[in-house]
């Protein structure tokens, strides 16, 4: 099925088909018919479901079944605004402490992306870019940063996979993925922390429109 522990690959199968829609919010997830149907136990599937209810993508309830989560408008925008500071004090702290090496590793990702944006499934696309993010948080070399990074990452994984594929800007995104290896190459924190900041004022202005075509009630929150 893929590679981790047997609960992780099973948790990838479901936040895949969770962020492909086909486990809209508000299915249930039923332990038994899922497990029957990856011919898997209930165990593994059981940690699995409980993995993904940490990330935000699964809702438990107490003596039924759990459901696809669908957060609030208010809910995302408060991850989000904490997210992208974190991002914006990763890229800083990065251009400080990161090694040559780490820095080639995240160019990689970025030309790798560049290389293979009109021929990938645009869930591999997506997830390769949030492997860019998940790099640089790891490059800023604090151990408390990136864990508090990736796990805000990972409530935010589908109301991001949504953004992104309602607003695919193929020049964008690459151009400013280049501009912050550049910086970091450099190390010209102010540079990449300005380039990090354009890269996710659009996040938010995407969230909208994403809720706006969800029809959902929200209120804006303020950058």
């Amino acid at each position: 099925m893929g590679e981790g522990t047997l609960p992780e690959q099973i948790a990838t199968r479901l936040r895949r088909d969770i962020l492909r829609g086909l486990l809209p919010p508000g299915t249930p997830v039923k332990e038994r018919d899922h497990a029957a149907e990856l011919g898997v136990s209930r165990t593994p599937m059981r940690e699995a479901i409980r993995m993904l209810a940490k990330e935000g993508l699964v809702q438990l309830r107490p003596a039924r079944s759990p459901i696809v989560a669908k957060p609030s408008f208010e809910e995302v925008a408060n991850n989000i605004e904490v997210m992208a500071a974190l991002e914006v004090l990763s890229v800083r702290l990065a251009c400080q402490r990161a090694s040559d090496v780490e820095i080639d590793e995240i160019a990689e990702v970025a030309d790798r992306m560049e290389r293979d944006y009109d021929t990938f499934d645009r869930l591999d696309l997506f997830e390769v870019d949030m492997s860019f993010h998940r790099a640089i948080a790891q490059a800023a070399n604090n151990p408390v940063l990136a864990e508090t990074h990736a796990a805000l990452l990972a409530r935010l994984w589908r109301a991001r996979y949504l953004s992104a594929s309602r607003k695919r800007s193929r020049d964008r995104v690459l151009r400013q993925h280049a501009d912050i290896v550049a910086a970091l190459r450099a190390r010209d924190a102010v540079a990449a922390q300005a380039h990090v900041q354009a890269h996710l004022d659009h996040l938010l202005v995407n969230i909208v429109d994403v809720f706006d075509a969800d029809d959902t009630e929200y209120t804006p929150a303020v950058e």
